[in-house]
């Protein structure tokens, strides 16, 4: 037998033994939650300093309450699976909190610890479909598994850079993703000609969709950090939750999304091209 011959034998052997030792090396299950939940936080220039720490502080509250913390318990397995990103532009998109697992008290607080580890980011436009976008991307990266996938988008203002975001809205829905939202009503940082009327009703047509989607408005920073814990408790247990029976009962009815929308889902978009004595790309 020649030489090369053999070698050649080798080289097919060694990749055989490769071969079989990849396949018979099992593949790592993914770990199950009740719920995979992207909280993905508006950090447009529209929001104040102190406006984005108080949208921190909230989410970290909100993780800490007896509430939520029991909502997470009820669950089949207890457990869900959590990642927080801070987004503006559509290229502009931060993890902040990659995904962790919060089971219990000290899990969240250590989310927690994360939200505090720096200051929020800030970033110009608004970018809700690549917000959206990325957060769908961010499902397909976990290595978790649930029923029940939630992106929980808040803002102030409309998409006015990037895909359309009822299109991207309904891809991520034919996925089987359900899209929340917290429309910021409060007009407590700078206004601007990027600002549109209702846009808790733009939310409703627009952004929110899927199996159960709701959004509930923020009308005045105050109302923030209850209206962040009300949100989680909704997502975590569904409708036919009694948690939801308690928080229907306590407070005004959720917003559901429609089936067909009524606002103009473009509204941002033309707002920022109809611009005409505008030539300064900082704002939103």
């Amino acid at each position: 037998m020649s030489r090369l011959l053999r070698s050649g034998r080798v080289l097919v052997g060694s990749a055989l033994v490769a071969l079989s030792f990849f396949a018979a090396a099992p593949l790592q299950a993914a770990e199950p939650v009740d719920v995979q939940l992207v909280l993905a936080v508006d950090v447009s220039l529209s929001m104040s300093p102190t406006e984005l720490e108080i949208q921190r502080r909230g989410y970290a509250a909100a993780l800490t309450h007896d509430t939520v913390l029991q909502a997470i318990a009820d669950g089949a397995y207890g457990k869900i699976a959590v990642t927080y990103v801070e987004w503006a532009g559509s290229a502009t998109q931060h993890v902040i909190v990659p995904w962790t697992v919060v089971a219990n008290k000290a899990d969240a607080e250590r989310v927690v610890q994360q939200l505090s580890s720096g200051p929020p980011n800030s970033a110009r436009r608004t970018s809700i479909s690549g917000a959206l976008d990325f957060g769908g991307d961010l499902f397909a990266e976990s290595n978790f598994e649930a029923v029940k996938r939630v992106i929980d988008i808040s803002g102030d203002g409309p998409n006015n850079q990037g895909a359309p975001v009822d299109v991207v809205r309904d891809e991520l829905v034919k996925q089987g993703i359900t899209i929340n939202g917290l429309p910021l009503m409060t007009r407590g940082g700078f206004t601007s000609i990027y600002d549109v009327t209702d846009l808790d009703r733009y939310y409703t047509d627009c952004v929110i969709g899927g199996p159960g989607a709701f959004m509930i408005p923020v009308n005045d920073w105050t109302q923030f950090p209850e209206a962040i814990r009300r949100k989680l408790v909704l997502e975590l247990a569904g409708p036919a939750s009694p948690h939801w029976a308690r928080e229907e009962a306590a407070h005004p009815p959720v917003l559901l999304a429609q089936q067909k929308p009524a606002s103009d889902c473009l509204a941002g978009e033309k707002l920022w091209r109809n611009r005409i004595w505008m030539y300064d790309d900082t704002d939103r």
